[in-house]
């Protein structure tokens, strides 16, 4: 394998193209792979035990040889830390946890040498309560900035005297508990906090408050940012009547804000509208991109909501989140059904993406694998062989589990709020494990983690190995290793980035796909089941070779012979 200066891959042994002979409609966000960065748990360069700027600088050459196209990175911007960055206080400056401004500059520098993006997660629909606009906005009712987030006198109940009977405006309920709305003292009316209370939202109605957040946004954009995720992008315009939301009884005690259908207080068709302009800015900055979390109702599987901010296809967002393959349990129907109707409703001219993990949800390796590397292995195969853009989230290529704390270690605020009903997003959120040795390679030994480490990262990992990068880099059939070559083969065969992708009628345990590209094509079979299956008859044809296979050393070396259990094969032809 010949590779560039820059550690890319220029020609694989078979001699297809790779990234150096890209075809001229490439766009690295459409058909790269996209890397999530939890900045406090990837690496620590400072020796604090949190996680920071240098340390991911100084990971970048594994990420490269990892072959990844962008790192997304969770907030690092100056936060109070009430969550932990998704309560923005200054979106100009660095929090010093993470760094300053000259080791972004760095690291946006030393990424782009190696041919890798960064996308920064952007916070509209809320800033912090210490922001200089809210702490101007709560000064008095006559402030300038009143109207740049959401006030009301609030209601009366049942007629009766108004200092004793007071309500909040509506019934809106606060993801983190109770109300929405919280009287402030100082000016004796609500604001709207759909989170914390030290979260309050954004008024997107005030064409002043959409400018200042766009300047924002271009203060990174000419920094060398490549793009934003864009949290809960679906919230930040509310019903302008403040409406109540309908009731939706379901066994979610204690979280009583998922008893309700959010109907009001996100997803109003003003959003598309705010949406559109700032796609106009970032068509301003060729070849950056935007991905949006488009979070559904609790419980619920929306892809037609997310798949509507990306308007026409090339109005709105280059990418929306769906998370209805992370809810969709472990078997071949259910994930057929669920891409199938995820790639029904995106537009013609839309692109699709695909995520398992995130910072806000159980690994997909406790939640669907249940620690199991051969079933990691098969999810691995479904993620990176789909038409789309594909999400890993940082230590999902090793197969990183959650991780078990118990309540004094926890520092997120849900999981402090509804222990023991409810632990949190901590579990998802442990130190990225790069080495068997003390606090995994994580920080210096004589650290403190942040969080608590997995006791796995010495042991009982993939084929008695540990799990972490060390113990897996060099061992071919480990997981980290199946990864890299499963990005490898979308480099290398462009009928994994470009191609169209349709389903096969096969066995209930098997998925199996076509995808095609220039009279090239490409068959993916992912056997679901503890048994043998044999391949739908008629889908291999003559000449059919494996291009990869989980049981390589196992199956026979034609590439219609029976899968093994749990086996992922893809077939050239």
């Amino acid at each position: 394998m010949e590779r560039s200066p820059a550690g890319r891959r220029v020609l694989d042994a078979d001699g297809h193209r790779t990234s150096a002979d890209r075809p001229n409609d490439y766009h690295w966000w459409k058909h790269g792979v996209i890397y999530q960065i939890y900045p406090r748990s990837f690496a620590d360069g400072s020796g604090d035990g949190t996680g920071d700027l240098q340390g991911i600088v100084s990971r970048l050459p594994y990420l490269a040889d990892l072959g990844v196209d962008g790192l997304w990175l969770s907030p690092i911007f100056d936060s109070p830390m009430h969550d932990f960055g998704y309560d923005v206080r200054d979106y100009c400056a660095i929090h010093p946890l993470f760094g300053r401004l000259a080791d972004f500059d760095e690291l946006v520098d030393r990424a782009h040498g190696l041919g890798i993006r960064i996308i920064l997660d952007l916070v509209f629909n809320h800033t912090s309560a210490e922001h200089p606009w809210f702490l101007e906005s709560r000064s008095s009712k006559v402030s300038p900035k009143r109207d740049w987030y959401l006030w009301h006198t609030g209601r009366r109940f049942l007629g009766l005297p108004w200092r004793t009977c007071r309500r909040p405006p509506n019934n809106w309920r606060s993801g983190f508990g109770g109300s929405a709305w919280r009287l402030d003292e100082r000016t004796d009316e609500y604001y709207l906090h759909l989170f914390l209370d030290s979260q309050p939202d954004l008024n997107w109605r005030n064409p002043d408050t959409e400018a200042a957040m766009f300047d924002q946004a271009r203060f990174w954009l000419d920094r060398g940012a490549d793009g934003f995720r864009l949290d809960v992008i679906n919230y930040i315009v509310k019903d302008l009547r403040l409406r109540n939301n309908p009731y939706h009884p379901r066994l979610t005690f204690p979280r009583l804000h998922d008893q309700q259908l959010h109907l009001y207080d996100r997803n109003q068709p003003e959003a598309h509208e705010i949406v559109r302009r700032f796609r106009a800015v970032m068509d301003g900055h060729p070849e950056t991109m935007l991905v949006g979390e488009v979070y559904p109702n609790e419980g619920c599987m929306e892809p037609e909501a997310s798949a509507s901010y990306l308007g026409s296809g090339n109005d709105e967002l280059h990418l929306a989140f769906d998370f209805s393959l992370m809810e969709t349990p472990f078997n071949a129907r259910g994930y057929r059904k669920t891409l199938e109707r995820w790639y029904a409703a995106v537009p013609r001219e839309g692109w699709p993406s695909h995520v398992l993990s995130n910072h806000d949800k159980p690994r997909a390796m406790t939640r669907r694998c249940r620690g199991s590397f051969a079933r990691a292995r098969l999810l691995a195969t479904l993620l990176l062989t789909q038409r789309g853009t594909p999400f890993l989230y940082y230590g999902e290529e090793i197969g990183m589990r959650d991780g078990r704390l118990r309540r004094h270690a926890l520092r997120d605020p849900t999981g402090r709020k509804y222990w023991p009903f409810f632990s949190g997003r901590d579990r998802s959120r442990t130190p990225m494990q790069w080495t068997p040795g003390p606090n995994a390679g994580f920080c210096r030994a004589d650290a403190k983690p942040w969080l608590p480490l997995n006791t796995d990262h010495s042991g009982r990992g993939d084929g008695r190995r540990g799990v972490n990068v060390e113990s897996q880099r060099e061992a071919p059939g480990s997981l980290l290793s199946w990864y890299r070559r499963l990005i490898e083969a979308r480099r290398a065969h462009l009928e994994l980035t470009h191609g169209s992708i349709e389903f096969v009628d096969s066995h209930r345990k098997l998925l199996v796909y076509t995808r095609e590209y220039e009279e090239r094509r490409v068959i993916v079979m992912l056997n679901f089941s503890r048994r043998r299956r044999s391949p739908p008859d008629g889908v291999l044809v003559a000449g059919a070779r494996i291009l990869l296979s989980t049981h390589g050393s196992l199956t026979e070396p034609r590439a219609d012979a029976p899968l093994e259990p749990y086996e992922a094969r893809v077939v050239s032809i």
